[in-house]
């Protein structure tokens, strides 16, 4: 997957948005203005996402290209390389998993909104 990929992916996710609310260098997406994928457009090989924590150690310990996320809440984000090791679909899983944590945290009103733009 390469980062021109990880955008149309993540544009399909009902109610996302993009934005550079960190700068020009850092691509980010949210729902419900509340990030879920950050991106650095200077080195694309890699992006955070939001984890449930258990998991997030879960995926650490198994995948070498999974690390506590960069400069983010380490219990809860992990850095992601899309160096190849991983394929589409893990790389995807995970994106999935974000964008369900954040949805997660949604008063009912916006999930129900949400739910009615699939």
């Amino acid at each position: 997957m390469n980062i021109e990929e990880l955008r149309d992916y993540c544009l399909q996710k009902p109610g996302t948005t993009e934005g550079f609310p960190f700068g020009e260098e850092t691509l980010v997406f949210k729902v419900a203005e509340k990030i879920y994928l950050l991106i650095g457009l200077t080195n694309g090989n890699r992006f955070n996402v939001k984890c449930d924590p258990e998991l997030a150690i879960e995926l650490r310990e198994r995948y070498p290209e999974v690390i506590p996320g960069y400069h983010m809440n380490k219990k809860l984000w992990n850095t992601v390389y899309m160096d190849g090791s991983l394929t589409r679909r893990q790389l995807c899983e995970m994106i999935d998993h974000s964008y369900e944590q954040v949805v997660k945290s949604l008063s009912k009103k916006l999930q129900a909104e949400l739910s009615d733009l699939t």
